[in-house]
């Protein structure tokens, strides 16, 4: 299993090129932990080979080791080749983005973790494919399961309130 996030280190994030005005108190790691996993889409934004970008919205589970989430779309195909993503949010008001680097599960134990997160909350039926990390659900395999391991995440409240940076 994947080890616990640590505690990220908050700070004021860069902004149009200029540190972030000192606007109070930075937002808790609370702040953006409770609102990943509370959302229920998610946007996640890959690299193809050729360089250009690629973004889809996702259904998945933000849980102490990262963000957990299956696609079939081209952003599969892209990790392969460059693991670098993003992971945002629907809300622009309050938004948390997400950096880092995608994995592929590596056995069933992980996926079972998953599903048993990702099913309650969208009704759902995933479930293991095999031992090697593979998700599939009640009717057809869907590929492996991805978790995304942040590097930095950015949040702030609405109107730009209490910019944070925390790096990991």
């Amino acid at each position: 299993m994947p080890a616990a996030l640590p505690t990220p280190t908050p700070s004021r994030p860069v902004l149009s090129g200029a540190p972030a005005p000192d606007a109070g108190e930075l937002l808790p790691w609370s702040w953006a932990q409770a609102r990943l996993a509370d959302a229920r889409n998610y946007w996640i934004a890959s690299i193809r080979p050729s360089g250009r970008p690629h973004s889809r919205p996702v259904w998945g589970v933000w849980l102490e080791d990262g963000f957990w989430f299956v696609t079939a779309s081209l952003a599969q195909a892209n990790i392969v080749t460059n693991p670098a993503v993003s992971v945002h949010l629907e809300d622009g008001s309050a938004s948390v983005i997400v950096e880092g680097r995608a994995e592929r599960a590596t056995d069933a134990a992980q996926v079972r973790r998953l599903a048993d997160a990702y099913n309650p909350k969208y009704g759902w039926t995933l479930r293991p494919e095999g031992d090697r990390g593979d998700v599939a659900d009640a009717n057809e395999p869907l590929g492996p399961a991805l978790r995304v391991v942040p590097e930095v995440v950015f949040g702030w409240e609405a109107t730009m309130q209490q910019p944070t940076r925390w790096r990991f």
